[in-house]
């Protein structure tokens, strides 16, 4: 045993007196290194009890740490120095789990008596926690120093209860009280309904204290680890009295009568005086600097995680953001593809600069190829970047490429097929439709676009359409037949349109109401882009489809300003097409649109 138990074995401490008007003593040793219960309902005076122990041992010079659930210890300070850690503001330190061990080393190593005030925090768990990592340090630390301390533990029937839900925390003060007393650890359980506590800890307490008790569950418990004729009595204590079993004593019971507490009695029942707070000790500045340190850590560690989780959550939009724009590239994509295998089938054969077109546009499309990939390249590496103080690498990601191309691949040449309603074959002097590979998504490529334009209004002159809004008409327009090439529509326009995201978008939105799968409807789409005022019939005739079909397909786009329909002829409302295209590039110059069809 160290020098300090030596000493504390030959001390006692005078707690109350005997019925006979004796002094009641409690040896030291017995009391820092043993097991006690002490029990009685509200106002009988065990809280006062355990306050009269535990000032008669600091003032001995012996530090304690009590666990107060209702803030009712505080008044201690009154005369002694002592720790007052929790979480109100009236407390010296608001602490957490951080702090557990610096709390064991402050009070087993540097010898200072702590209130872990457990009344203040809003979260029960994070209560919990704290408790018990604090116990579990101090348990760790008495296994080298084996020095006399004891634990205090107000309402111990929440943490050792005697039915089933005990947790880690009370499995932790199960084993203090059956192993401390080796390592010079002990323990107090204080609680207001011995029926509640665990009786394998009531029953190993080397000394017990029971005041006034009056329900019949818990003077049962008295008649049965007491007596009978105690149980009886028990009722009738008065206030500060309570039988107490000890021990160290030739006497199995005796009936005592414990002294006032000499500090502020923070637990008493508020009156109608005014209650005014004593004026309280406080513990050294330096020790308080390391508990501040431990917190200041804590802060910065929290901000740091709030930073970071900031990041990650940037990252993640920014991520949200790349597949947003990768998917719009593959719906552009395809659409292109469609059309392409739509408009292949067209009448004619290719004009003279179709290959040079076709080799330029080939460019194009690899180049689109190529973004693509990068964009995947790029959304991978997002979403495995750890975050960083960086700044963000994605930032302006893809400014340089314009999102409206649609990579595509050139459709093979076909036998040009008859569309010039007479019934012959010209020998292939009609112009193949280019495929969408062909089709000029950005600009500076006036060559290969001349020469598309050509190709398709040599389609549509030959096929004698045009589509011409009257000014002056309704609000979706007239269509009316013409052959005038100078009023004639441009539908590579429409083209260029149909290909652009927000078109996309919505073509597909209406396909998807539609009766029209997939492949239908950008059949249907391209047909009625090179060929403006077909009728339904038209359309369902050349693509094969049948004409209910393609009509549920022409309600939906009409139904999204995507297209006019009047005397059942139906063209593309290149106007809105436009508007869509410029609100969604807004570099894209905004002029003012005649009523008419022309780009």
């Amino acid at each position: 045993m160290t020098e300090a138990a030596d000493e504390a074995d030959e001390q006692r401490i005078r707690v109350g007196e005997l019925a006979d008007g004796s002094p009641l003593e409690f040896p030291i040793v017995e009391v820092l290194t043993g097991r006690a219960f002490v029990t009685g309902k509200s106002g009988s005076g065990k809280s006062n009890t355990t306050s009269v122990v535990v000032e008669e041992l600091l003032e001995a010079g012996y530090p304690v740490l009590i666990v107060d659930t209702d803030g009712e210890y505080y008044g201690l300070k009154e005369e002694y120095e002592l720790l007052h850690a929790g979480a109100d503001e009236e407390c010296d330190i608001q602490v957490g789990t951080e702090h557990a061990e610096k709390l064991a080393h402050l009070a087993l190593e540097e010898n200072v008596p702590i209130i872990l005030d457990v009344s203040g925090y809003l979260d029960g768990d994070e209560a919990d926690e704290l408790l018990r990592e604090t116990v579990r340090q101090i348990f760790a630390k008495e296994k080298k120093l084996k020095k006399p301390f004891l634990l205090v533990v107000e309402e111990c029937h929440e943490y050792i209860p005697e039915g089933g839900g005990m947790d880690e925390t009370g499995n932790l003060l199960i084993k203090v009280g059956k192993r401390g007393r080796k390592h010079g650890l002990g323990i107090v359980g204080i609680s207001q309904r011995p029926a509640d506590v665990k009786k394998d800890f009531i029953t190993q307490a080397n000394w017990l204290v029971w005041h006034r008790l009056t329900w019949d569950n818990d003077t049962n418990v008295v008649s049965r680890i007491v007596g009978s004729e105690y149980a009886d009595e028990v009722v009738d204590l008065n206030d500060g009295e309570a039988f107490v079993q000890m021990d160290w004593s030739d006497q199995n019971v005796e009936r005592v009568q414990f002294k006032r507490k000499r500090t502020f009695d923070a637990g008493a029942t508020p009156g109608l005086d005014d209650f005014e707070r004593p004026d309280l000790k406080s513990v050294s500045g330096s020790l308080m600097e390391d508990l501040d340190d431990i917190t200041s850590r804590k802060e910065q560690e929290q901000d740091r995680i709030a930073e970071l989780e900031s990041k990650v959550e940037t990252r993640e939009e920014r991520i949200a953001e790349l597949e947003s724009e990768l998917e719009t590239a593959r719906d552009v994509s395809a659409a292109a593809r469609k059309m392409a295998n739509a408009l292949v089938h067209g009448d004619g054969g290719p004009p003279d600069s179709y290959q040079a077109t076709l080799q330029t546009k080939n460019e194009q499309i690899e180049r689109l190829e190529e973004r693509i990939d990068e964009l995947e390249a790029h959304v991978s590496g997002e979403a495995s970047a750890p975050p960083s103080d960086a700044s963000d690498p994605a930032d302006g990601a893809g400014e340089e490429e314009e999102q409206t191309e649609a990579p595509g691949q050139p459709a093979p040449e076909s036998e040009p097929d008859d569309d010039s309603g007479d019934g012959t074959d010209d020998g292939g002097s009609d112009d193949v439709a280019p495929d969408a590979s062909t089709f000029s998504f950005g600009e500076g490529d006036a060559g290969g676009r001349d020469a598309l334009v050509d190709v398709v209004q040599d389609r549509l002159r030959r096929r004698g359409e045009r589509l011409q809004v009257q000014e002056g008409g309704d609000s979706e327009g007239a269509l009316a037949d013409g052959t005038g090439d100078d009023d004639a529509p441009e539908p590579e326009t429409v083209v260029d349109l149909l290909q652009a995201p927000p078109v996309v978008t919505r073509v597909n939105a209406a396909r998807r109401q539609s009766n029209c799968n997939d492949d239908v409807a950008w059949s249907v789409v391209t047909e009625l882009a090179t060929n403006p005022g077909a009728t339904a019939h038209d359309l369902a005739e050349a693509t094969d489809v049948d004409v209910e079909s393609v009509h549920t397909l022409l309600s939906e786009l009409k139904g999204r300003d995507l297209v006019l329909r009047q005397d059942r002829e139906y063209a593309f409302h290149v106007r809105h097409l436009r508007k869509l295209v410029a609100e969604d590039d807004p570099s894209r110059p905004r002029t003012e649109l005649r009523d008419q069809w022309q780009p």
